[in-house]
């Protein structure tokens, strides 16, 4: 039976009805955009037992100018009207040829004494990403996950792979020695003498893990999250993994959905901490998952993660989200995360410890 048109003043009726709630809604929608900060960039440097009686003055003037020319290299991109992309590669290009941090220069050591790099980049806008894992030679990680995405029908590439990719597409590779920094060796030395001491009988020091399975993560892994004039989204993270790590252990930061996630429907993530947590939680993508379907505003939904579920699970680490309408939030349940933000509408904001703390400013 063929159904019949509604008459004419019905359909009128429900017309004039529905207009009202569309007209609020697209009204609704108006206002957050006129909010929208032209663009929005955010960084992270890893988060972890950062406390300022270990800071010395000088040290924390290097995080801090290191942190603040990462913020300008991504920001004069997005000033430019460039894509939240580029700013992402721009602004962890500068943290990876630092040797402060836990990415490319800075890497630290495996078990065996060599430095394996990985990172991963996503496209809010398409949803295409760029992982790899486990390079030796790689000075900017995060450019090759990109030429991965980009160059490439695959998402991840690893270990000798990802190097002879690298090559093809023209990227120079760094001998052992570019990576080489004595604070990074001097901490796997440190390892190795409690693990050859717990060989012979010593007991671990209190609140030492490092000789468990369930190794702590190096601090220094780096991310970044940004927003472009034109409302889309990219993240991307970098990192060297954990000291002492052994059988070519890989962890979240080159896995899409666990530390980094990207989507203009929902929010940009990067994360830094144990990864093997945010494996198992798939962190980032549960953030936005939270936004896009509990519709969470973005500060409760990246908390209720980091600072709930992960804690529940003794599980360290913090991370950086932005959403499409500008807003941010960075939780970490550590002692402190090296952090920092600028927007079209705000100057250049950094972080090192906790909020409220002395430290920051």
């Amino acid at each position: 039976m063929i159904p019949r048109p509604l008459p004419r003043v019905l359909l009128l009726a429900a017309l004039a009805f529905l207009a009202p709630a569309a007209v609020g809604t697209a009204a609704a929608q108006g206002a957050a955009n006129a909010r929208r900060p032209a663009w929005v960039l955010v960084i992270h440097g890893g988060a972890g037992a950062i406390r300022r009686e270990d800071m010395s003055p000088e040290m924390e003037a290097e995080y801090r100018a290191r942190l603040s020319a990462s913020l300008t290299a991504g920001s004069d991109v997005l000033k430019g009207g460039g894509k939240a992309l580029d700013a992402v590669e721009a602004a962890i290009n500068v943290l990876e040829d630092s040797p402060l941090f836990n990415a490319g220069k800075g890497a630290v050591f495996t078990h065996n004494g060599q430095n394996e790099l990985d990172a991963s980049i996503m496209d809010g806008s398409t949803k295409n990403a760029g992982a790899v894992a486990g390079v030796h030679h790689v000075k900017n990680p995060i450019s090759l996950a990109r030429l991965v995405m980009e160059k490439s029908p695959h998402v991840l590439l690893a270990r000798e792979g990802a190097e002879e990719f690298a090559l093809e597409q023209g990227m120079a590779l760094e001998p052992a020695s570019y990576f080489f920094t004595e604070s990074r060796w001097r901490s796997l030395m440190r390892v190795r003498e409690r693990e050859a001491a717990q060989s012979q009988g010593a007991e671990p020091e209190k609140g030492d893990r490092t000789s468990s399975a369930a190794l702590p993560p190096a601090l220094g892994t780096v991310g970044a999250v940004a927003l472009d004039q034109g409302g889309h989204l990219a993240a991307g993270t970098s990192t060297g993994g954990m000291t002492d790590k052994s059988w070519g252990r890989i962890g979240d930061s080159p896995i899409i959905g666990a530390g980094t996630f990207a989507d203009d429907a929902s929010c940009a993530v990067s994360g830094t901490g144990h990864g093997e947590f945010y494996m198992r939680n798939v962190v980032a993508y549960d953030i936005c998952a939270r936004v896009r379907y509990l519709h969470e505003p973005l500060e409760d939904a990246a908390r209720k993660v980091v600072m709930e579920e992960l804690v529940q699970q003794h599980a360290d680490g913090g991370v950086i989200a932005l959403d499409p309408a500008g807003n941010t939030a960075w939780p970490f349940n550590t002692a402190g995360m090296f952090r920092g933000k600028v927007a079209a509408d705000s100057g250049p904001e950094i972080k090192i410890y906790a909020e409220g703390s002395d430290g920051d400013r």
